[in-house]
């Protein structure tokens, strides 16, 4: 999509609000995460799973959308770092492609994906031609390249050479999962968390997460606070 207004602000791992149809049903907008930027270029990777996002597949090419963004105040950091394990999980892996192209050039790179099968495989040679240190696609299956799950090939990497950062992105029991290891090896995570999030910007109360700050317990939106948190602060 042709937005300039979001483009010249967006960040990795933040997040769009789509309405998806003219008439006003569904009512409530859909979020999805921005995939990549390029210049005045914004792109989303989504998939049809209901009413909503099935009207959004069949947008034609010259239509206007209405989206609101680019949305999120937690974002994933940008500096230079040694090496760094980025890991993403089905649908999760999008949003880290932005934070991929934006790393290189800053840091080693190592990117681990995991799929349920082949079929929903992709991005692949998108990341391959951003030039990472080094690529791993997991299938749970086994139906293409690697069996098993992204996170014991990431665990493998990091005993061998030592990682100064993680960023991932994927459902729940993964980022769980990547939690417990990094805070295990002392090395910094940030996630990207996956929640139903109605209005975007905090109002509706739909996407509320318990952390840690300052030693407390509170709960914040991963719409307007998120959706990007440190690992260490979440409570899973």
């Amino acid at each position: 999509m042709r937005a300039p207004e979001i483009t010249k602000d967006a960040k990795p791992g933040q997040f769009l609000e789509l309405k998806v149809s003219e008439t006003g049903e569904p009512f409530l907008r859909r979020p999805i995460s921005i995939n990549s930027i390029d210049g005045d270029l914004v792109t989303i990777i989504f998939a049809v799973k209901g009413k909503g996002t099935e009207l959004l597949s069949k947008v034609e090419v010259g239509k206007k959308i209405d989206i609101m963004g680019p949305l999120g105040k937690g974002v994933f950091e940008v500096q230079e770092y040694n090496n760094v394990a980025i890991i993403g999980g089905g649908l999760g892996s999008y949003p880290l492609y932005e934070l991929t192209k934006r790393l290189k050039g800053k840091t080693s790179i190592n990117v681990y994906l995991g799929f349920r099968d082949k079929s929903v495989v992709t991005c692949e040679k998108e990341f391959e031609e951003i030039g990472v240190n080094k690529l791993v696609i997991a299938t749970d299956d086994g139906s293409y390249k690697e069996k098993g799950f992204a996170i014991d090939f990431m665990k493998k990497d990091i005993e061998e050479h030592m990682v100064d950062r993680i960023f991932a992105c994927g459902p729940t029991p993964m980022l769980r999962a990547i939690k417990k290891y990094a805070e295990e090896n002392n090395i910094p995570c940030q996630v990207s968390l996956e929640e139903r999030m109605g209005c975007g910007i905090g109002a509706c109360l739909g996407c509320a997460v318990k952390v840690k700050e300052d030693g407390n317990e509170v709960y914040k939106h991963v719409c307007k606070d998120g959706p990007v948190f440190f690992a260490k602060d979440v409570d899973f």
